[in-house]
């Protein structure tokens, strides 16, 4: 038996879908268990791209099942289009993935509600992807929401999308940001139509994966988004909806603790953030600018320009302990092959005194001061190098430098957006869970 999960160790975007895609060769089932289609996880296979959203990335490796557990928010028609999209490229998709009827179902009302919310005078403006995910897990804990299970019984959904959209047009219109074209009964009608083309993927995916596991069945459980983003632990109020951290993969997927054999995080070799929130080791200079255009940072999912700085090893610590690594995985190693100097945070100081734990409140990270030392660059190309032997000796030594600082081993090495141009590195841990 063996079940892992794979999960961002920073703040998103560190390359879990290539890493999921690679090592899901090594396992019978895919689950993701969080987040929704606010999350971009790309693929390169051959001169192929694949972007998804919603659906694991282990869908792409023939014979693999996907499972789109209970944790999740799903927007029907975004779903359908990556469906739709996947089958067009050659990927099937039919009696191999699997959708939890405890999911939460995402309406364009949430979308009008979230963008209400973002624009509204006097709001910490969050940087949200307006694609209403927040929204639509508001309604979870306030427990009005509509599930996959209630959109499949046409008397049941009716009964709630009725009220649950009255109770949004009379707020929206109250405070005067309504959408007049939002035609409440077409929507209604699309989506029992949604409910019929998805109705033959649902099924109770907690028993799935329980039952799988039993019969000696391996799960990769696929986390979306990033630690620091995480509802509870992440740097609030900047922070997605749902529980990103390793804990989010046995409450989103109603797998059990003890059903867990390990936890790999996923980093890249600097670190980087979309959006509004604290940055202490952001890069707002020509070398950032030049780390952004070398790693194409921009998301998947919006395009937005993502803000990039240097690697941040107490955030590392902190995220390593909240999950428990037994491994990580560094990404982007080759956006760093021309500098010759390469700043690592090793620490964090506050009014003069250097901090032992990571500040609770945006107010305190904002006032961090970084404490840096410097790593010589190695100044040649890593790019697709896949054995650890053939890496400069400077780059072992960052890595090793990464390892001291982090307290956790570097396992697995990406040198480029391929699944062959990656270092598993022999006698780790890492391939110990994956073999």
């Amino acid at each position: 038996m063996r079940n892992v999960i794979i999960l961002g160790s920073q703040w998103g975007d560190e390359g879990k879908g290539k890493v999921v895609d690679l090592l899901s060769e090594r396992f019978d089932i895919v689950a993701r268990y969080q987040g929704g289609h606010n999350a971009g996880h790309t693929v390169f296979i051959g001169e192929k791209k694949f972007v998804l959203k919603l659906i694991p990335s282990g869908i792409l490796r023939p014979g693999k099942l996907a499972v789109i557990g209970n944790g999740l928010v799903i927007d029907p028609a975004a779903l359908l289009v990556e469906i739709d999209a996947l089958e067009s490229a050659g990927v099937p998709v039919a009696r191999r993935l699997f959708i939890g009827n405890r999911a939460h179902v995402l309406f364009p009302a949430h979308r009008m509600m979230e963008k209400m919310s973002e624009g509204r005078p006097g709001r910490v403006s969050i940087g949200t992807t307006s694609r209403g995910i927040g929204p639509c897990y508001e309604d979870k804990i306030a427990r009005r929401g509509v599930r996959i299970a209630d959109l499949l019984n046409t008397a049941v959904f009716r009964a709630q999308y009725d009220s649950v959209m009255q109770e949004k047009v009379a707020i929206a219109k109250a405070l005067g940001i309504y959408d007049e074209e939002l035609d409440l009964p077409r929507i209604r009608d699309q989506y029992e139509a949604f409910a019929e083309r998805i109705r033959p993927m649902v099924c109770d995916t907690a028993a799935l994966l329980n039952r799988a596991i039993r019969d000696g069945k391996a799960v990769l459980f696929e986390g979306a988004q990033g630690t620091m983003l995480d509802i509870d632990h992440g740097t609030y109020p900047f922070v997605t909806s749902s529980s990103a951290s390793a804990g989010g993969a046995c409450t989103g997927t109603g797998v059990p603790p003890t059903r867990i054999d390990g936890v790999i995080g996923v980093s890249k070799a600097y670190i980087t953030r979309v959006g509004g929130g604290p940055f202490p080791t952001e890069a707002l200079d020509a070398v950032g600018d030049r780390i952004r255009q070398r790693g194409n940072e921009f998301g998947a999912v919006t395009g937005r320009p993502r803000r990039c700085g240097w690697f941040d090893a107490p955030l590392l610590r902190y995220t390593a302990e909240i999950n428990g690594f037994d491994s990580m995985v560094v990404t982007k190693l080759d956006v760093l092959d021309d500098l010759d100097q390469i700043p690592v945070c090793v620490a964090y100081r506050r009014c003069g005194r250097e901090l032992t734990e990571m500040p609770s409140t945006v107010a305190e990270i904002e006032t961090v001061e970084p404490v840096y030392e410097s790593v010589p660059g190695w100044q040649t190309s890593t790019f697709g190098i896949d054995t650890y032997d053939q890496l400069p000796s400077k780059a072992k030594d960052y890595l090793a430098f990464l390892e001291s600082h982090m307290g956790v081993e570097v396992g697995c090495i990406s040198t480029g957006p391929e699944r062959n141009q990656t270092i598993v590195r022999q006698g780790s841990r890492l391939e110990n869970l994956i073999s």
